[in-house]
């Protein structure tokens, strides 16, 4: 079996990100952090998740991401799958956050996008089915 354990995402700011975040996965918990130097540059760091998958955090950011309404090589956007996409979206708004984009509305899923801190697009899923076969119509 293989499965996605942790992206690693450079971020300018370590508490912007990690509030967008607990926003999202309330029930995630911040798991080790500490100071690293990685090619040449200090940053600190961070593992934002639950006992099987994370997200990991540095903060050596100083450019801007890839501009997502191009065509530029590079990640288009990280999808995570919830439960109750309506109490996602409420908790995002609550934090002060913006739906960037109301994504499928189909008999089998929902979805919408969100901008994170640092210009990275991140979708939610809820799938209303459990059957694969609907899941994953195209």
């Amino acid at each position: 079996m293989i499965r996605l354990e942790h992206v690693n995402i450079v971020v300018r700011d370590l508490d912007e990100t990690l509030a967008f975040y607990q926003a999202a996965f309330p029930h995630w918990k911040v798991r080790g952090g500490g100071e690293n130097i990685r090619y040449g540059m200090a940053s600190n760091w961070l593992h934002f998740g639950d006992d099987y998958h994370y997200l990991a955090f540095s903060d050596h950011g100083i450019e801007d991401g890839r501009d997502l309404k191009t065509s530029q090589i590079g990640l288009a956007h990280i999808a995570f799958t919830v439960s109750n996409l309506d109490a996602l979206i409420i908790r995002l708004e609550s934090a002060g956050y913006q739906i960037a984009i109301n994504g499928a509305e189909d008999p089998s899923h929902k979805s919408v996008y969100f901008i994170d801190p640092n210009g990275i697009e991140v979708e939610f899923v809820e799938y209303l089915t459990d059957l694969p076969s609907e899941r994953n119509r195209y």
